[in-house]
């Protein structure tokens, strides 16, 4: 029997190979249709309406900061108010606090900015806490051209100190915006200054680092590089650490990638991270939750931490760990 080989017929088109494969098509499908999706939240979350009223804020608060900025350049007084011995005058509010707890509206209050700006930055906050009734708020000022973490770390140091001598309180009161959190949380962590430092308060602090930092050659921005060596330091072990933390972080910081790196996770520090949603980088010192977070916190916190007014969020979320020994050198 003959066996005749099968001749395509002229009409015929030879079929085209894919090279890639079927497998391969299936894969670039599968990546297509992600990246859809993701496009597609992205779209939908780009149109929130508090994502857009956020974004808007933002930008108005930076213009307004960048007129504001030059009040702002030199170095605050610090002045100290005159410890009252009458409620004559007060508002209802600022009554309270000094009736609930005389001792936390005299603590003092230091807040830090961030890399970029200066004490201007903090004048909705600074005015918020004056309304609530805290009396002592000290800015400190510093400059990214000069000084590094660790150099404003040694300064504030120096403050808290003179500060304390000058209001004969032990322990203060710290709020940090930006690389102002990371600042104090190196002298609290590594300089010891948790025997001054109360509680510590960062705003859109890069606590593991943010990727944006890794663009800038600058030696400030090598500090704020995930992996850097602040970031190492910062990760070491932290036994007896005794400040609080609270760590105030949001989904539309736009300094901050990812987002998540602004929180505080370290197993020996007593921290709680607090989300805001729809709150730009800038402005996290004025948007009037932020505010309401860090005045009730501070009000409502006794010697060791703990809550003494019933409804406040309590700032112990880890277990309390003032026994445990301190580490030499720090």
């Amino acid at each position: 029997m003959r066996y005749r080989a099968r001749v395509p017929s002229s009409n015929q088109a030879p079929r085209a190979q894919d090279p890639s494969g079927p497998g391969d098509v299936r894969a670039s499908g599968g990546r297509i249709r992600r990246a859809g999706r993701a496009t597609r939240r992205g779209l939908r979350r780009a149109t929130n309406p508090s994502v857009i009223r956020g974004s808007a804020i933002e930008v108005a608060w930076t213009a307004t900061h960048v007129v504001t900025y030059p009040l702002g350049v030199l170095e605050e007084q610090v002045r100290h108010p005159e410890e009252r011995l009458n409620l004559d005058g007060l508002d209802p509010i600022k009554r309270g606090l000094i009736i609930g707890d005389v001792e936390n509206a005299g603590t003092p209050i230091i807040l830090i900015h961030g890399v970029v700006d200066n004490r201007s930055v903090f004048a909705m906050l600074k005015r918020g806490l004056r309304r609530r009734g805290f009396g002592r708020i000290i800015t400190l000022n510093y400059s990214p051209l000069t000084d590094d973490v660790r150099v404003v770390a040694g300064r504030l140091e120096a403050l808290v100190e003179a500060v304390c001598i000058e209001t004969g309180y032990e322990r203060v009161h710290v709020i940090g915006h930006s690389m102002g959190g990371l600042v104090a949380r190196y002298f609290v962590q590594r300089m010891g200054g948790d025997s001054r430092v109360h509680t510590l308060v960062t705003l859109g602090t890069p606590h593991q680092g943010t990727a944006p930092a890794n663009f800038v050659p600058h030696p400030v921005a090598r500090q704020m590089r995930p992996g850097s060596d602040i970031m190492t330091e910062l990760a070491a072990p932290s036994p007896g650490c005794r400040t609080r933390f609270v760590a105030i972080w949001s989904d539309l910081d736009q300094m901050i990638i990812p987002k998540s790196n602004a929180r505080i996770d370290h197993a020996d520090l007593n921290a709680r991270n607090v989300f805001v949603p729809c709150v730009g980088h800038n402005s996290l010192p004025v948007d009037g939750r932020v505010v309401h977070e860090i005045c009730t916190t501070l009000a409502h916190v006794d010697q060791d931490g703990s809550t003494v007014a019933e409804g406040a969020t309590s700032i112990a979320s880890a277990p309390s760990r003032q026994g445990a020994p301190r580490t030499p050198g720090r």
